[in-house]
């Protein structure tokens, strides 16, 4: 640089929307991708965390999401959100290496409720909302025994909090589908509790 000329500025990444840095990223500016790390490692290792029911195979499963996401990031073209599409990137991955079998889920963690997470969704009746409440852990839990497309939808929107319209993008299925996958996703976890609670209402018995 000679003298007389001025340090071109530093972009402040944290400013920018989504599309700017996928943008950046495809023009080689390594602060972009570190942007979006900050912005979505939370989201990418609890979802993992959620369908892989392991600490550690979480943080092995969120390395390697990351990753597909560098490699594959400036491709992406605004048709949905980043996070929308960084939820799909995630969740592709994690039925690549876990399987389309049984996921063990991981239960809730003690301040999941002061967070405000809510196992079922607050507009349904006042059945649905008494089960969030009080079962806790063992919802999760049981979400281990529901069918895997059933329970993703249920995992995206009543832990996750997407709306129907984002999970139809994560999923790649119509907004019916959705709303279907979710109801029978909720009836079979509530099939599962009323067998778990008559089974140990049965052992209190004898």
């Amino acid at each position: 640089m000679t003298s007389g000329e001025s340090r071109p500025e530093a972009v402040d990444w944290s400013e920018r929307a989504d599309w700017e840095l996928a943008q950046g990223h495809r023009w080689g500016e390594p602060a972009a991708f570190d942007e979006v790390y900050r912005r979505f490692a939370s989201l990418v290792h609890g979802l993992a965390y959620r369908l892989s029911g392991s600490p550690e195979r979480a943080e092995d499963l969120s390395q390697e999401v990351f990753i597909r996401i560098f490699r594959h990031l400036g491709r992406f073209d605004s048709r949905s959100s980043l996070k929308t599409w960084i939820y799909r990137v995630t969740l592709n991955h994690c039925r690549s290496k876990l399987g389309r079998r049984r996921w063990p889920t991981q239960p809730l963690a003690e301040d999941d409720a002061e967070r405000g997470v809510q196992l079922v969704d607050p507009r349904r009746g006042p059945e649905d909302r008494t089960l969030a409440g009080d079962a806790g852990r063992t919802v999760t839990q049981a979400l281990g025994e529901v069918k895997p497309p059933f329970r993703e939808a249920v995992v995206l929107r009543d832990l996750e909090g997407l709306s129907y319209e984002e999970i139809a993008q994560v999923l790649g299925v119509r907004i019916g589908t959705v709303r279907s996958r979710i109801a029978r996703g909720r009836d079979g976890l509530r099939k599962v509790l009323e067998r778990e609670a008559a089974r140990a209402a049965r052992e209190k018995t004898q």
